[in-house]
């Protein structure tokens, strides 16, 4: 890797960060770079899974204040999505790219759906979601679990908008603010790649970059911690706006590939 491709890479890393904290898709931005300078797809998606691990540490601490009163729900959804990240983690290591790159235009196009329709869906099942801040039971907590798990799947295979296809779900089952959403999205993206990466370093070992992958985490640190601050303020129309073009130019980028 020349000191050009370095530089690119960290800055990718950096702009991953933040796009990851405030919406999630910063693989979008990463992955490209990672394969023009060499590497293989699938050493470039090990690494770069390894390397955002510390900046979705920082976005989530970034939003711990909209983590308020979600301490319960997280504790019930980290377990699958733990479990869900070494699913698709063994996904990537053992299967064609084609087998399960083949849905996710899909899967994100049906989670930009979802996020630009919450509202209109939240007033819908209102009666059913319960207030704002309650922790959920019955059928929406094994909605929950259950896109919990499915989610992290798909972001242990390839990261990119995970957060788009998490903030989707969860927002159709929880009476939450956009931000809140957020919030929790953040700590199952960190989780789900920590997860994800600390299998790829057991057992596919030979497959890490580490060169890239300390220079993607190095930038996603300072990017999630910028986009954590600053994307906290932004208005729930704004970030779901964000969120409903960023899906949209991800399923661009994924069928043109």
């Amino acid at each position: 890797m020349t000191g050009w491709e370095a530089v690119a890479v960290a800055a990718a890393g950096c702009a991953a960060g933040a796009i990851n904290a405030v919406v999630g898709s910063g693989t979008l931005v990463t992955f490209p770079v990672l394969l023009a300078t060499g590497l293989p797809p699938v050493t470039a998606s090990v690494s770069n899974t390894l390397g955002l691990v510390p900046g979705n540490v920082s976005g989530a601490v970034g939003y711990r204040r909209e983590l308020a009163g979600q301490r319960a729900l997280v504790l019930r959804l980290l377990p699958a999505s733990a479990l869900g990240a070494l699913t698709g983690a063994v996904l990537l290591l053992h299967l064609p790219a084609a087998a399960f790159e083949a849905v996710v235009p899909a899967l994100v196009g049906l989670a930009v759906v979802l996020v630009a329709t919450q509202p209109l869906l939240t007033r819908r099942l209102a009666a059913r979601s319960g207030a704002p801040g309650t922790t959920p039971r019955g059928w929406r907590l094994a909605g929950l679990v259950a896109g919990a798990y499915a989610t992290g799947s798909y972001g242990g295979y390839f990261a990119a908008s995970q957060g788009v296809l998490q903030v989707g779900v969860f927002g159709l089952l929880l009476a939450e603010p956009l931000q809140r959403l957020n919030a929790l999205k953040n700590v199952l993206s960190a989780a789900v790649n920590a997860v994800a990466a600390l299998a790829y370093v057991v057992v596919a070992t030979d497959r890490v970059d580490w060169a890239a992958a300390g220079l993607v985490a190095g930038g996603s640190v300072v990017g999630g911690v910028v986009g954590a601050r600053y994307g906290r303020r932004l208005p729930a129309a704004v970030l779901r706006t964000a969120i409903v073009v960023l899906g949209c130019v991800a399923i661009g980028v994924l069928v043109a590939r």
